[in-house]
C-alpha cells in the first residue's frame, strides 16, 4: 500500500524542574545552595531516509511524543537532557503546520533532519539564583512546556524523469520495459493509482530514475480525478516525457492530448509546462500510428521538442533510452542545484559590482549582513 499524504501530531517533552537544595554534611550545618537545573525535554525530529518509500508507517502511528527532561537534584546534580524522537520519512517529504498552513520544511536530500517540535527548557535550580545579596535563595524555576503541533506531511516523488500522459497511454508498460519495476498493467483506465519509480541502467553502469505518474484527465488542475494527488509528484522531475497514444484508441488525437496535458500542468503550477521535455510517441506497432505520427510532427513543427517513436509493448526503446540520458545529463550540468519543487531554498547566482565604492547588502534566510563588516 502506498501512502503519500498523512497527518500526525507531535509534542516535545517538558523541561525538568529546577531543585531547591542546600549543602549539608558533617560540621557544615549551613552550606550554600546546591540545587541543580532540570534537563531539557526531548524534541521530535523528522529525518529523510532513502530506505523509506511511503508514509504508510506514519499512517498507522500518528502520535509522537518526546520524553520529559528529568528534574534537577541536590548536590548540584543536573537533570539529563531527554533523548529526541527521530521519525524516519521518505526523501521528498514536505512538512506543513496543519492548523496554520505554514510551510515548515522540505526533506529533499537523504539524511536531512527537521526539528518539528522542540522540547522545553529545563528550569534552573536555586544554586543559579545565588548572589552576593542573596546567598541562600529558596527559588527555583519550573521547566517550560515543549512545542505541540499537528502536521501535514506530503510526499513528492523525486525522479530524473517523469512519465506524463492520459490513462491507458502506455506509461506503465513503458516503465516495465525501461527498468526492473513491475507496475500493474491492464487494459482499463487508472490501473496505476500511485507513482512507481524504476531505475534505468546503462552498459557503463550509469543510471537514472523514472517515475510513472498516474494518468491525468481534463480538469486535473482542479483536482478532478485526484488531479492534485497525482500532479504534485511531477513537480520534482527534471525531465518530462509526454507519453502519447499514437493509435488514437480512445478517440483523441495525439496532438490534442499533448496540448491538453501541457495546459493542465501550467494551470496547476506556473512554469511546469516549460520544463525540459520530449514526446514518446507510443504504440507505433498499431494501425494508423504512422499517419498520426506524421500529423503530430506537422502540428508541432513550431515546437522545440524531440519526438521519439516507440513501441513499449515491443520494447523498441534504444533511441529513447539514449535520448533520456543525454537530456538528463545536460540538465544536471547546466543546473547543478536544480530541484523541481517549490520552497527548496535553491541557489541564485548574482553578479556583484566589484568596485570599492559598491554599496550592497547580502540577505539570506532572514539574516542580513552589511558589506562593510559582514556582521549579522
Amino acid at each position: 500500500m502506498f501512502v503519500d499524504r498523512v497527518k500526525i501530531s507531535v509534542k516535545g517533552g517538558k523541561g525538568g524542574n529546577g531543585c531547591v537544595s542546600f549543602h549539608r554534611e558533617k560540621f557544615v550545618p549551613r552550606g550554600g545552595p546546591d540545587g541543580g537545573n532540570g534537563g531539557n525535554g526531548g524534541s521530535v525530529v523528522l529525518k529523510a531516509d532513502v530506505n523509506e518509500q511511503s508514509l504508510i508507517d506514519l499512517s498507522y502511528n500518528r502520535h509522537y511524543d518526546a520524553a520529559n527532561g528529568p528534574n534537577g537534584k541536590g548536590k548540584n546534580m543536573y537533570g539529563k537532557n531527554a533523548d529526541n524522537v527521530v521519525v524516519k520519512v521518505p526523501v521528498g517529504t514536505v512538512v506543513y503546520d496543519e492548523e496554520t498552513g505554514e510551510f515548515l520544511g522540505d526533506l529533499e536530500t537523504a539524511g536531512m533532519e527537521l526539528v518539528v517540535a522542540r522540547g522545553g527548557k529545563g528550569g534552573r535550580g536555586n544554586a543559579a539564583f545565588a548572589t552576593s545579596g542573596n546567598r541562600a535563595p529558596r527559588t527555583c524555576e519550573e521547566g517550560t512546556e515543549g512545542e505541540e503541533k499537528l502536521l501535514l506531511l506530503e510526499l513528492k516523488t523525486i525522479a530524473d524523469v517523469g512519465l506524463v500522459g492520459y490513462p491507458n497511454a502506455g506509461k506503465s508498460t513503458l516503465l516495465r520495459a525501461l527498468s526492473a519495476a513491475r507496475p500493474k498493467v491492464a487494459p482499463y483506465p487508472f490501473t496505476t493509482l500511485h507513482p512507481m519509480v524504476g531505475v534505468v541502467e546503462y552498459e557503463d553502469f550509469s543510471r537514472l530514475t523514472v517515475a510513472d505518474i498516474p494518468g491525468l484527465i481534463d480538469g486535473a488542475h482542479r483536482n478532478v480525478g485526484l488531479g492534485h494527488h497525482f500532479l504534485r509528484h511531477i513537480e520534482r522531475t527534471h525531465l518530462l516525457v509526454y507519453v502519447l497514444d499514437m493509435a488514437g484508441i480512445d478517440g483523441r488525437t495525439p496532438w490534442e492530448d499533448f496540448r491538453h496535458l501541457q495546459s493542465e500542468l501550467e494551470l496547476y503550477m506556473k512554469g511546469l509546462s516549460k520544463r525540459p521535455a520530449l514526446i514518446a510517441a507510443n504504440k507505433m506497432d498499431l494501425p494508423e500510428s504512422e499517419e498520426n505520427l506524421a500529423l503530430l510532427r506537422e502540428e508541432l513543427a513550431s515546437e522545440v521538442i524531440d519526438i521519439v517513436p516507440i513501441s513499449a509493448d515491443k520494447c523498441e526503446l534504444d533511441n529513447l533510452k539514449a535520448l533520456l540520458r543525454e537530456k538528463v545529463g545536460a540538465i544536471q550540468k547546466s543546473s547543478p542545484f536544480f530541484v523541481g519543487a517549490k520552497h527548496t531554498g535553491g541557489v541564485d547566482l548574482v553578479e556583484l559590482d566589484e568596485s570599492d565604492d559598491a554599496d550592497f547588502d547580502i540577505s539570506m534566510l532572514g539574516l542580513e549582513a552589511d558589506n562593510d563588516n559582514g556582521d549579522f
